[in-house]
């Protein structure tokens, strides 16, 4: 069986308003990950991501680049215990 992981991560830069949160919202699926995206009121981008860790990993490497309009300047990820809370992928409306 594969190691599930879970990682909360915050993206900086040009990542609200570029289509950045639907964006992870399909590659997420994509990979098979669970959790949800959302905005942040300072411009930023949190999520969390939780599934195999190899798609996770995908996942936080593709967020370090983003949709083609954004400009990513930072990611802070953060491991935290794979939980198992979540049913699907979501994008969170503030």
């Amino acid at each position: 069986m594969k190691e599930k992981v879970r990682a909360r991560i915050v993206v900086t830069g040009r990542v609200q308003g570029v289509f950045f949160r639907s964006n992870t919202a399909e590659k997420a699926r994509e990979l098979g990950i669970f959790g949800w995206v959302k905005n942040l009121e300072d411009g930023g981008v949190e999520a969390i991501f939780e599934g195999e860790k190899e798609n996770v990993e995908k996942i936080i490497e593709w967020v370090r680049k983003g949709p083609i309009l954004a400009n990513v300047n930072k990611v802070e990820i953060e491991w935290e215990d794979y939980e198992s809370e979540f049913e699907n992928f979501e994008i969170k409306h503030s």
